[in-house]
């Protein structure tokens, strides 16, 4: 099983899963082989309660065009995708071609490889290689965490209004209250998250969903 909310009990965690939209068979074939093939990097996967929010809050937006910074194996692509409408599309960045290889199976046996295109290489390349005017009506945010702020940067002009952006991780386990904690991780979180606060374009708000879901909605 993939990672639960922060600060949850395992008790707790399993009653919020079991009523919510349920995992299907594909997804947790998915978090079972990632976790299997990279031990060491399951964390870095959404959690099922975050994944049926995400497709929840893709189809309630009326989005159509979503943009993706950080891909792993695809279990939030799949999530993004299935709240897509069936012209719907989902522009996937990644670095990794092993990670994204198990995305891509995923997306065949979901039925949403059609609907996604990957593009690999360092993604504020690839962001900054895009048109600089708004296109895109969702964003997620769940690569580099140093590399967040830049990517805000980047996505913020390319969304279009009433869009949203949706970042994870931005508890950071809990690190950003701890000031005698300066890592650059967790440093790149606060960066970011003040930031945004900072941010005139756009209303946002900090969920306490996995490891910290920031939503914000461009104004």
């Amino acid at each position: 099983m993939t990672r639960s909310s922060e600060g949850l009990t395992p008790e707790l965690h399993a009653y919020i899963v079991d009523h919510s939209e349920p995992v299907d068979e594909v997804l947790a074939d998915l978090a079972e082989e990632t976790a299997r093939l990279f031990p060491d990097y399951r964390g870095m996967q959404i959690g099922p309660e975050q994944g049926a929010f995400t497709t929840l809050l893709t189809r309630v937006c009326g989005a159509r065009d979503v943009v993706e910074v950080g891909t792993f194996t695809g279990y939030s692509s799949i999530c993004f995708a299935r709240g897509l409408p069936a012209d719907g599309r989902l522009l996937a960045l990644d670095v990794s071609d092993e990670w994204t290889s198990v995305a891509r199976r995923y997306w065949e046996r979901a039925g949403v490889a059609g609907k996604i295109t990957l593009r690999l290489g360092p993604a504020l390349e690839s962001l900054r290689a895009l048109p600089p005017e708004p296109q895109f009506d969702l964003a997620f945010v769940d690569a580099d965490k140093e590399g967040y702020v830049g990517y805000w940067e980047e996505l913020v002009p390319r969304i279009r209004r009433g869009g949203l952006i949706l970042a994870d991780n931005t508890l950071s386990h809990g690190r950003v209250v701890d000031t005698a904690d300066t890592s650059p991780v967790v440093r790149g979180i606060r960066d970011f998250n003040d930031r945004l606060v900072a941010d005139e374009r756009v209303e946002q708000v900090l969920l306490p969903v996995g490891d910290g879901l920031t939503l914000a909605r461009r104004h």
